[in-house]
């Protein structure tokens, strides 16, 4: 039996530690939680969110694809659900917000980081096996659950961004995250060392891949040609 230090969880995110700090304190969270972050970027963000969401999607139900019982195939395809109907909840009240109308938004290509995020996820999802899968799809889940409590901690009164700080910070997304931390723990449970160490190189690139993804939205990235 595994001791809770032995959890993949727990050994990913020691790995991890300095890349969460460097993605917690970057610019756009650190205004984001100000409320100072500029409309520009925030609208480029969660245009881009909104198609890295369904991407995100498409990840995981082929995780449920692969799912050794039907308990986590339940599970992924309701995470797959969930992300569709976040993009339609809460990036549709931004969407309204900012006047980003459905043609303006299918019009909007993917930027690089997007393109690059969405193609990894769908690469493992479809070349990978299962325990390397959730390695790449877990930091995802996890990084924006820490994120959001750490900004909902500091956020500004009145923060127009308030609805997307609560989302993140909620009790409902938290139970999503632990359901998901709980597979990735039970399949690295049963993997070699390896495939733990493949587990460990998605979970890594996934990592930065969610800094890059925020970052690219900082600086309003385009395609350069």
């Amino acid at each position: 039996m595994n001791s809770t230090d032995d959890l993949f969880s727990r050994e990913a995110w020691r790995r991890n530690a300095t890349a969460y700090e460097t993605i917690r304190t970057m610019p756009f969270n650190a205004e984001l939680a100000a409320g100072t972050l500029s409309e520009a970027r925030f609208k480029h963000y969660i245009t881009q969110d909104a198609h890295y969401l369904v991407g995100f999607g498409r990840a995981l139900t082929l995780a449920a694809a692969k799912a050794p019982n039907p308990d986590r195939l339940i599970q992924f395809a309701k995470s797959a659900e969930g992300a569709i109907v976040v993009e339609r909840a809460l990036h549709g009240s931004f969407f309204e917000r900012y006047g980003i109308s459905p043609q303006v938004f299918n019009d909007t290509p993917l930027t690089p980081a997007c393109h690059h995020y969405v193609s990894f996820l769908i690469a493992a999802a479809y070349a990978e096996p299962y325990e390397v899968l959730l390695g790449a799809l877990l930091p995802c889940f996890w990084i924006y659950a820490e994120v959001g409590r750490d900004i909902h901690a500091r956020a500004a009164p009145a923060n127009p961004y308030q609805a997307w700080i609560d989302t993140y910070a909620g009790e409902q997304f938290h139970a999503a995250v632990n359901a998901m931390i709980e597979a990735t723990d039970e399949a690295a449970a049963g993997a070699s060392a390896t495939l733990r160490e493949r587990m460990h190189r998605a979970f890594m690139r996934a990592t930065q891949l969610e800094w890059i993804f925020w970052d690219s939205a900082y600086r309003l990235e385009r395609w350069p040609v």
